[in-house]
């Protein structure tokens, strides 16, 4: 009988775990709803840094349409001011001329002069020189007085309309740097002038009214 109970024991034992299966069977590797949720997880995160990659992409994209735009527009407003300075520039300097022997402003330049003042009123910083000329007709210390009072006179017309006297200066060559060469009156008609010059605040210049 003490041999029975030890045996009969460890056999009660052998079935007791025998009945209980000895544990929950692992998951197979194979199951196919597990495979399938693995790959769609891939894929999920594949097409989400795909996105991500698309995004940047599309961001650097258009950040340099952006750039190409502003250095566009910065361009043509580089070319417009230039333009428009080359257009004032060549209005300003437009020159009048006199009779013989005359300083008189001629009526037929005298909307020459009032372009000019429109001018100088649409840009405040601008200052200029007017240079008074003569034919080779005369004595050089006459030219020279001549040349002097032709310059003045523009100068003066220009002040009484209100533009300050401080931005115009005033200088004659008299009969040094004749315009055309030649003896006759064609040559001296268009030798007898002022020349206006810039002196001062030149860049980006606007034409009045705008």
């Amino acid at each position: 009988m003490r041999l029975t109970l030890p045996v009969t024991f460890g056999a009660t034992v052998v079935l007791l775990a025998s009945a209980c299966g000895g544990g929950p069977e692992p998951i197979p590797l194979t199951d196919p709803d597990s495979l399938a949720a693995a790959e769609q997880v891939r894929r999920d995160s594949v097409a989400s840094e795909q996105a991500v990659r698309d995004s940047v992409t599309r961001v650097q994209a258009e950040e340099r349409v952006r750039v190409r735009r502003q250095q566009e527009a910065r361009q043509d407003s580089i070319m417009r001011i230039q333009q428009e300075t080359a257009a004032v520039t060549e209005m300003l300097s437009s020159r009048i001329h006199f009779d013989f022997d005359r300083s008189e402003i001629k009526p037929e330049y005298v909307s020459v002069l009032d372009a000019k003042i429109a001018i100088l009123r649409a840009n405040p910083m601008l200052m200029i020189e007017i240079v008074g000329h003569c034919d080779e007709r005369g004595s050089d210390e006459y030219n020279i007085a001549l040349g002097n009072r032709r310059a003045i006179g523009a100068k003066q017309y220009m002040v009484d309309r209100g533009v300050s006297a401080e931005r115009i200066s005033t200088r004659s060559m008299g009969e040094s740097q004749p315009l055309v060469m030649g003896s006759n009156e064609e040559a001296w008609a268009q030798n007898r002038r002022d020349q206006f010059t810039i002196t001062a605040g030149g860049d980006g210049l606007v034409q009045p009214g705008i």
